[in-house]
């Protein structure tokens, strides 16, 4: 078993590399169907839960790692965004963006309604507070929470939800990527937008033809993670000063600013930013499922059933929603996942459809954290009329 945190580390990022080397040198087609970031995904959780790494040891390193490089990925994706072509895509993001709220909320209720006899009658405010969280985030969750005066032993059951069923989610809709053509074919979806604004933008990064050097290398990451640094530590005084706005929001509002104003700058067309998030994009994904354990799955089985029937009903009325609207695979999933993970993992679903459109990842998550809040508790009350 692992202990030492730096092995941890230096293991995840390994198994990384392995995945893409033999995508590139094998060119199987087998990863046709299982990209490398999902086998990372699906890898590192098998891992987890045969404890190849000790979670209590290791904890120290995760901490100290993940936030820092996931802030400092966001803002060198941003680097090679204009916003100015982002917003074009602002009519859609929103519409995709709220049908994957509305139906998130329909299937708390609908889980609530068919599951109250084994989770509970009083199980209506933890999962008030979990459909907070995946309305928003964190921050919400504890919103909600104290809101509804819920105590910790009831939280129990939620987290444990918010953990594993988020975790099997993230890693279904990246792979769910590879069925984008299909599934915007069955949609009759109109993406000349998107893949425009998503061409257009990738094509001026590959226009940049200038060398990746040693200067830019470290430039950009010492630049990532100065900006990872000082937008954390601004974040946390800006929540003590306005707490309306958790220090993860703040955070990402400062992050995104940075990022993008270095876009229309020099440092914006500096060749290297591609390859280092990506670096940093494949770190993240590994951490993120290096604490998500499948022995997760035999705690309160009821809760964890639940919660992926909370899933299934969202993912199937947002199905409809798509059919009917003619929505994408890209406004689902990202729409999906900035409700459900929020600025943790919808930036990277985001790029990891393409690095250019990693903006519309960041804002929606955003949308989240603002009617997070509104929406759990909404939901809630709606389910104690059912108790």
């Amino acid at each position: 078993m692992i202990t030492n945190g730096f092995t941890y580390i230096a293991v995840l990022i390994f198994i990384a590399a392995m995945l893409v080397w033999l995508q590139k040198y094998t060119k199987s087609k087998f990863f046709d169907y299982a990209p490398p970031i999902v086998l990372l995904y699906l890898i590192t959780m098998i891992f987890c839960t045969l404890k190849v790494w000790d979670m209590e040891a290791t904890s120290g390193a995760y901490s100290a790692l993940k936030n820092n490089i996931l802030f400092a990925m966001i803002f060198l994706m941003l680097l090679r965004c204009d916003i100015r072509k982002i917003i074009k895509l602002g009519p859609k993001m929103l519409g995709g963006f709220f049908a994957a709220s509305v139906s998130i909320g329909i299937a708390f209720i609908i889980t609530f309604v068919v599951m109250k006899g084994a989770i509970g009658a009083d199980a209506w405010k933890p999962l008030g507070a979990l459909c907070g969280s995946w309305m928003g985030g964190s921050g919400n969750m504890i919103a909600v929470q104290a809101a509804f005066d819920i105590g910790e032993t009831e939280m129990a059951y939620a987290l444990v939800v918010d953990s594993i069923d988020y975790s099997i989610w993230v890693m279904f809709l990246l792979w769910a990527i590879n069925l984008a053509p299909k599934f915007n074919k069955w949609t009759k979806a109109n993406t000349n937008t998107l893949d425009e604004v998503s061409k257009r933008l990738e094509e001026e990064v590959k226009a940049n033809d200038a060398p990746i050097t040693f200067v830019n290398i470290i430039l950009l990451l010492g630049m990532s993670l100065v900006v990872s640094a000082f937008g954390q530590n601004f974040g946390a005084s800006l929540n003590g000063a306005m707490p309306f706005l958790d220090k993860s929001t703040w955070t990402v509002l400062l992050i995104t600013l940075a990022g993008l104003i270095g876009a229309v700058t020099p440092v914006g067309k500096m060749a290297g930013t591609t390859e280092l998030s990506n670096v940093m994009l494949y770190s993240v994904v590994a951490l993120l499922a290096s604490r998500a354990s499948f022995l997760e799955l035999t705690d309160a089985p009821a809760w964890i059933l639940a919660g992926f029937m909370i899933l299934a009903i969202h993912g199937i009325i947002l199905l409809i929603l798509a059919k009917i609207f003619k929505l994408d695979m890209f406004t689902c999933g990202v729409a999906s996942l900035a409700n459900i993970g929020g600025s943790a993992s919808a930036p990277i679903l985001a790029g990891a459809y393409s690095g250019a459109l990693v903006p519309v990842g960041v804002l929606m998550a955003l949308m989240g954290y603002v009617i997070g809040t509104g929406g759990g508790i909404i939901v809630a009350r709606i389910m104690s009329m059912f108790a």
